[in-house]
C-alpha cells in the first residue's frame, strides 16, 4: 500500500507599518485578522474573507491628546512602509510602491519600534532554525507500545435547521385578502424552506453517522489482526502525520497480522536545509550562515533515522498484534556506470516487540534514534560524520 504524504509548509503573517510625522502604527497579522498598534491605541481588525463585512475593536486606549495636537496630526499623510526579513537575513524597508524608502524613514521606524522590528528578526530567526530542529525531532511524536487505539466518536458538526415561526395575521390582514393570501403564501414558502434543508440535512448527518460507525468498525477489526483492515487503518494514521519533507511510504501486513514490512522513498539529502541563523545582541540583523557538508549530512543522517524511528514506533502503537516490524529506507541517485537512476537503500532494520518497549518511550528526548536504531538487527553503513554507502536490504 502506497502512501504520499503531504509536505508542512508554514507562512510567517506579513508585517505593515504606517508611518508619519506624528508617530509610527503598524498591523500585524494575516489578511482577515490583525492587530493595529498606533499612538491612537491598539485596535483588533477582523474581516471575514468574501463577506465584505469587518470588525474593529479597541484592545487598549491612547493616552489623551490635547484638542490642539490632534489636529495637527491628522493633517499630515501617513506613508505605509513594510518591513521585511528575507531568508538569507536580509532586512527591507519599502513603500507602498515597493521602493525602497529613505534612510530618515527607515531611522524613525527603528527608533519608534525597535522592540517590535527586533521580534520580527527574532521571529524569522526561529523560522528558520526551527526548520532544521524539526527534521531530527519526528520521533518526540512516537506513541507508547503499549497504547492501544481507541475509537473517539464525534458527533455531527452541524446543528438541524429549525422550523420556521408563522407569521399571525393582523387585524387589518384578516380584513384584505390580498394580504392575508400574501401571508399564507409566504407562510407555504418558509415551511418548503425548512423541509428541504431539515431533509438535506438529515442525508448528511446519516452519511457522516455511516463513515462513524465504518471507523468504529474498522478499528475494531484491525486492532483484533484482521489484515485487510489493518493496512486500511494504519494507511488513514500515517496519512494524518505532517512530515516536514516529502516522504513515500509502502508498506505491508505479513504473518497473519504478525508482521508488518516498511518500504521507504526516504527524502533526498539535497532536500536538507544549508543555512543557521542567529540574532546579534546589538542593531537590527539577523546573521544567516551557509552549513558545512558535514554538518549537512549529519542533519540528513539524523533526519532519516528519525523517520525509521517514528514508523516503527507508529505501527507497534497502532497494531497491537504486530511481533516484529521490518524497514527499509532509499534513496534514488544516479549510477555512474550506466546513468540511470537506482536505489540506493541507506539502512534496514528488522524489530521485535519485545526489544522495541525497552525504548524509555517516556523520555523521548533523550533518545537518539541514530543509536537507538543500532539496538536492533541494523543493515547500515554509515560513517561518523553521517555518510551513507548503499546496503543489501532484508
Amino acid at each position: 500500500m502506497a502512501i504520499r504524504f503531504r509536505k508542512s509548509l508554514k507562512l510567517a503573517p506579513g508585517v505593515r507599518m504606517n508611518l508619519s510625522g506624528g508617530g509610527l502604527s503598524w498591523t500585524l497579522g494575516p489578511r482577515g485578522t490583525s492587530v493595529g498598534i498606533g499612538k491612537r491605541g491598539t485596535y483588533l481588525n477582523a474581516g471575514l474573507p468574501g463577506t465584505g463585512l469587518s470588525m474593529r475593536q479597541s484592545l487598549s486606549g491612547a493616552s489623551a491628546q490635547p484638542r490642539q495636537a490632534t489636529k495637527q496630526s491628522s493633517s499630515k499623510t501617513t506613508i505605509p512602509l513594510t518591513v521585511a526579513v528575507g531568508d538569507d537575513g536580509t532586512i527591507t524597508f519599502t513603500g507602498e510602491d515597493g521602493s525602497p524608502v529613505p534612510d530618515n524613514v527607515v531611522a524613525m521606524a527603528k527608533r519608534q519600534q525597535g522592540e517590535a522590528i527586533t521580534a520580527l528578526i527574532q521571529q524569522k530567526c526561529a523560522e528558520i532554525n526551527g526548520q532544521t530542529a524539526a527534521l531530527g525531532e519526528l520521533h518526540l511524536g512516537t506513541p507508547h507500545p503499549a497504547t492501544r487505539p481507541e475509537y473517539q466518536p464525534a458527533e455531527y458538526p452541524v446543528e438541524a435547521p429549525k422550523p420556521p415561526v408563522p407569521r399571525v395575521p393582523g387585524f387589518i390582514d384578516g380584513l384584505l385578502k390580498s394580504r392575508r393570501a400574501k401571508i399564507e403564501y409566504e407562510n407555504a414558502a418558509a415551511e418548503q424552506r425548512f423541509t428541504r434543508l431539515r431533509d438535506e440535512w438529515a442525508a448528511d448527518k446519516a452519511r457522516f453517522d455511516q463513515l462513524e460507525a465504518r471507523k468504529q468498525e474498522l478499528l475494531s477489526k484491525a486492532t483484533a489482526g484482521d489484515v485487510v483492515a489493518m493496512e486500511e487503518f494504519f494507511g488513514n494514521v500515517l496519512s494524518d502525520i505532517v512530515w516536514p519533507r516529502e516522504t513515500s511510504v509502502s508498506f505491508e501486513v505479513q504473518g497473519e497480522g504478525t508482521k508488518l514490512a516498511f518500504d521507504v522513498d526516504l527524502p533526498e539529502i539535497e532536500d536538507m536545509p544549508t543555512k543557521s541563523a542567529s540574532v546579534p545582541q546589538r542593531g537590527y540583523r539577523l546573521s544567516v550562515k551557509e552549513l558545512g557538508q558535514t554538518a549537512v549530512q549529519k542533519l540528513y543522517a539524523q533526519h532519516v533515522h528519525s523517520i525509521a524511528f517514528r514508523l516503527i514506533g507508529e505501527a507497534f502503537g497502532m497494531l497491537p498484534t504486530l511481533r516484529e516490524v521490518t524497514l527499509s529506507g532509499y534513496t534514488q541517485r544516479q549510477d555512474k556506470a550506466t546513468g540511470r537512476t537506482v536505489d540506493h537503500y541507506l539502512l534496514s532494520v528488522e524489530v521485535s516487540r519485545s526489544d522495541w518497549v525497552k525504548v524509555n518511550f517516556s523520555n523521548l528526548r533523550g533518545v537518539d534514534p541514530v543509536e537507538a536504531l543500532a539496538r536492533f538487527q541494523l543493515r547500515r553503513k554509515m560513517t561518523k560524520t553521517g555518510f551513507f554507502k548503499p546496503v543489501e536490504p532484508f
